[in-house]
Order: C-alpha cells, then sequence, then structure tokens
C-alpha cells in the first residue's frame, strides 16, 4: 500500500451504522500502545471478513489537520454531532492481523466476546475498507463462499439418519448446524478436513476458553463443550470414510468443542491403530496443547501424521497466565515439540497471536531458540479471540513490540525452512514446492 493514501478512521453511530470519520485518521494498536500503521501493515478488507462495534467505545484516532491523538467520542458537528462507537474488523480466516483497533477500552462496560478485533480503516482514494493484517496461507477452501448451509442440512439429516446411534456424529450435526464449525460442515460434505472431537476435560483452564467458562462475569462460550468420550468404534465411523473417499482428506483430533484430547491418548491410539489398519489414505493430524510429552510419542508410534501445538507464548510467564495449567508446565509442551519431530511428525505451531505479545524481542528470540532446536515445521499465525483489555491485564504485560510483519520477516530470514499458516495440510502438501521463499504472499490470491 503507499504511504500517499489516506486511511480514515471508520466508527459506527449509536444504531451501529458504519461510517468512516471525516477528520480522524486511522491508529492501531500494538498492546496497548497506539500508534499509525506501517504501509505494510494495511491491506484491502479480504472478502468473508466482517465489521462489529465494540460497544459504547470510544474510538481513537489521529486529527487530519494537527496529527495529535484524539479520543473522539462524537462527530463533528457538520455531521450532526452524534455519539460515536468503535469499529472493529474480524479478518476471514488465513490473515493474521496486524494492529488491534484503536479504542478507548477502560472505558467500555462490558467483557467482549470472543473474537479477533482488529483495526479497520476507510480508504478515501480507492473508497474501500482497509484491514490491519497480512496473508499467511494460499489455502482458500476455508472461504465462506465453499459452505451453503441450503445444501448442508439435508446433508447432515441423512448421516444422522444413517448413523442414529453414533453419539460423535450427532454431536458433529450441532457444531455444523448450530455452531457453523467449518470443519464439520466439511464432514457432511464429504471433503477436505473434518473435525473428531473426544475430549470433555481439560488440564487447563483458559483465560477465555471457548468451550467452557469458569467465571460467571466473564464473556460467554463459543459453544458447549461436549460431555462424553466417543468409543474407537464410534470414531472409526466417522473418520475411515471420510479418509478412505473425501478430497485432501484430513481427520483432527483436538477441537473447539471440546477439552484436550491428549487427556484420551489411550483412546485415540487405539482408534488411529484401527483407522490406519482399514485405510493408508488421508491425512490424521492431533491438535492439543501437548502436555503429556509420553502420550505424544505413543500417538505418533499409533500412525498420526502431524501435530499442531497450541500456546500463545514460549515464555512461561505468558504462557502460564493465558493457559493456567493444571498439573503441567510449559516445559512439558516445549519436550512434546521436540519429541514430535524425531518421531517423525510433521510438527506444527498453533501459535495464538496478539499485537504487543507475540512481536516482542523477547518472545522472538525464544521462539527461534524453540524452532531451530525443535525443528518445527509451520507457525499457524491464529489471531486470538479475546477481549485485548482483558488478555492484556491477565498477562499482565508493559511496552510494545516490533510489529507482527517484521516478527514474521526476521523468523523468516533466520529459518528459509520455516513456513508460515493458518491450516492444517495434507501429507502430501507438507512440504510444497518453493516453501523455502514462500513469503510474503501476496493479499490477493
Amino acid at each position: 500500500m503507499s504511504q500517499k493514501k489516506t486511511i480514515l478512521a471508520v466508527v459506527a453511530d449509536a444504531s451501529g451504522e458504519v461510517f468512516e470519520h471525516p477528520e480522524l485518521l486511522l491508529a492501531g494498536m500494538n498492546g496497548m500502545s497506539i500508534r499509525r500503521p506501517e504501509a505494510d501493515e494495511l491491506i484491502p478488507l479480504p472478502e468473508g471478513s466482517r465489521l462489529f462495534t465494540i460497544p459504547d467505545t470510544p474510538p481513537i484516532g489521529f486529527d487530519l489537520r494537527s496529527g495529535k491523538q484524539t479520543v473522539a467520542e462524537r462527530l463533528p458537528r457538520s455531521w450532526g454531532g452524534g455519539k460515536i462507537q468503535a469499529v472493529s474488523a474480524f479478518v476471514t480466516p488465513g490473515f493474521t492481523r496486524t494492529l488491534l483497533p484503536a479504542a478507548a477500552y477502560p472505558e467500555k462496560q462490558v467483557e467482549l466476546t470472543l473474537w479477533a478485533y482488529t483495526a479497520v480503516g476507510w480508504c478515501v482514494e480507492e473508497e474501500r475498507f482497509y484491514v490491519a493484517a497480512l496473508r499467511v496461507d494460499r489455502n482458500q477452501q476455508w472461504q465462506p463462499e465453499h459452505f451453503d448451509d441450503r445444501k448442508l442440512e439435508p446433508l447432515v439429516r441423512k448421516r444422522v439418519a444413517e448413523q442414529p446411534k453414533n453419539r460423535l456424529i450427532e454431536q458433529l450435526s450441532r457444531c455444523a448446524l448450530d455452531y457453523h464449525c467449518f470443519a464439520a460442515k466439511n464432514l457432511f460434505f464429504g471433503r477436505w478436513e473434518a473435525p473428531l472431537p473426544c475430549s470433555p476435560t481439560c488440564n487447563a483452564r483458559c483465560v477465555g476458553c471457548i468451550s467452557l467458562q469458569e467465571a460467571p462475569d466473564c464473556c460467554p462460550s463459543s459453544q458447549e463443550r461436549l460431555n462424553f468420550v466417543p468409543t474407537v468404534a464410534e470414531l472409526c465411523e466417522v473418520a475411515v470414510p471420510h479418509l478412505q473417499s473425501a478430497a485432501n482428506a484430513i481427520v483432527s483430533f483436538g477441537q473447539g468443542c471440546e477439552g484436550d484430547p491428549i487427556l484420551q491418548a489411550e483412546t485415540i491410539c487405539a482408534a488411529v491403530k484401527e483407522m490406519r489398519q482399514q485405510t493408508a489414505r488421508g491425512t490424521i493430524n492431533f491438535n492439543s496443547n501437548a502436555s503429556i510429552p509420553a502420550a505424544v510419542e505413543r500417538l505418533a508410534e499409533a500412525g498420526i501424521d502431524s501435530i499442531r501445538i497450541s500456546l500463545n507464548s514460549v515464555q512461561e510467564r505468558f504462557y502460564n497466565a493465558y493457559y493456567r495449567p493444571q498439573g503441567y508446565s510449559l516445559a512439558q509442551v516445549l519436550d512434546s515439540a521436540h519429541r514430535a519431530k524425531q518421531n517423525g511428525l510433521f510438527t506444527m505451531l498453533n501459535y495464538l497471536v496478539f499485537p504487543g505479545i507475540n512481536d516482542r524481542e523477547d518472545e522472538i528470540e525464544a521462539l527461534l531458540e524453540l524452532i531451530e532446536s525443535a525443528g518445527i515445521d509451520m507457525i499457524q499465525m491464529r489471531n486470538l479471540s479475546i477481549d485485548p483489555l482483558l488478555y492484556w491485564n491477565s498477562l499482565p504485560a508493559d511496552g510494545q513490540g516490533v510489529g507482527m510483519k517484521r516478527m514474521l520477516d526476521r523468523l523468516k530470514q533466520a529459518v528459509p525452512r520455516l513456513q508460515f499458516g493458518y491450516f492444517n495440510r495434507t501429507r502430501e502438501n507438507f512440504y510444497p514446492a518453493g516453501f523455502e521463499t514462500d513469503w510474503p504472499l501476496p493479499a490477493q490470491i
């Protein structure tokens, strides 16, 4: 994006109508530090993204004439002088945000729901929205246009009728129709990556957990957690037909509607062995907090192909503050990463990123050490969906980072074989042609 473009702040009136502010330039936040976006931190708003308000919270920007930082509670009188509130973007999957929306967060009255809050502005010259993000994955299978619910519902009803005693099918029908989980929808469409939730329990108490909230004053969970452990037969009845026939077939343990699957490693190992006795086709992936290193080795022996290890930071103080681990430590998670690669697994980090935390100098150094010592293949740059103020105060943190784009550039320069992404991959595409030089990705593909 050219530096010459004028990017105005986007605001909303009391009714939620969104428009550009005529006298306020876009500001973003790195942590709780307010600054102007750099040219390489902004791209045109990707298709499938959403805009929504930050309720009753004034936006912050830079005055168009003076350049001074400004908290704007009302529109200019020439525009009616009405009260306004900040606006955020939720960027479609495959893109990592570079800046948070600049807003007077201490003034908000409620905990924000579990979205990935991203700065968004209006480009005057092009008459379109720009967002603080960059593309990290070429996979376009997760675009919303591929998920037509009018076609989905009869497929779900048919599959449930065919397997009425399979509790996992019933659970996934809810995930597809009620929670609009794209992976669950894939199962019923018979394609791509399908989910295998299996654990009603977890050994972490994440701040802002998407499946179970213990604090009554926190934001509501995105979905209800699974309340049973599927049998080996139930898991195989779901997974094997998908592995045998689906295009780009992947089945993944570890989903948003469960705890952590590593606590069900015995059942999963038995299920994976049975799956592989019935078919060698497709990819079996394991998403987990990887808190039990010995279980990771058993899973690799059983036949999983890849592992995606979730963490918000490779520094213990930040990891513990967010995950609040019960009976395990970050050291065990990092040990699992080493063992996964040693046992032949394609090893990914499900890196829950937040501008101002993951782009800090100390975090970058610690992350590079892990990447090089463990042989990490890919970092999935997943936007952490949480109220920015809740997360910042929970850590606690101070200062700001170097910027998400600079952080990624530094990682790639230091370790050219490292891949960035957002989605799991099939075995055939673990190491695509040109992956060592495939950065940065164009915003539009």
